[in-house]
């Protein structure tokens, strides 16, 4: 299993919203780069993500799980575009900002670290495994 991690601006779309959609979930639709797009192509159903709010806290707030491989963005009128279905699994005990992160030493070549403008990215799972052990969640 990979993991990865959604970034949004939870003014738009925040973990809120995504709790709200239930076990559907949502489709993870507006992304329009083509690295963050070839990553949502890599996904297997049942890979794990952090929710990551951007812009306004900056900060890890939950995990969710893709349900849906990647398929044609339903809001693009491009077929080029194409996204994941995720839904929420849980809140995680405590969020992790990214000043936090940037702070982390075993975090230093973390995607979100070094390129946080990627709104898709993947996380090894030693990341995983860190950010787990710092917000507290059971792994």
């Amino acid at each position: 299993m990979a993991h990865w991690l959604f970034k949004s601006e939870p003014d738009v779309f925040g973990w809120d919203d995504l709790i709200a959609k239930g076990d559907k979930g949502e489709e993870w639709d507006g992304v329009r780069s083509y690295q963050a797009r070839n990553n949502m192509r890599a996904m297997q159903i049942g890979d794990l993500g952090l929710f990551y709010h951007s812009n306004i806290g900056k900060e890890a707030v939950g995990i969710v799980e893709v349900i849906a491989l990647a398929h044609p963005d339903s809001k693009a009128g491009d077929p080029k575009w194409e996204c994941v279905d995720i839904r929420a699994v849980r809140k995680l005990p405590r969020a992790i900002s990214l000043d936090e992160a940037k702070a982390e030493p075993r975090l230093k070549d973390m995607v979100l670290v070094n390129n946080s403008r990627l709104s898709v990215q993947p996380v090894t799972e030693a990341e995983w495994a860190i950010i787990m052990e710092l917000s507290g969640a059971e792994t």
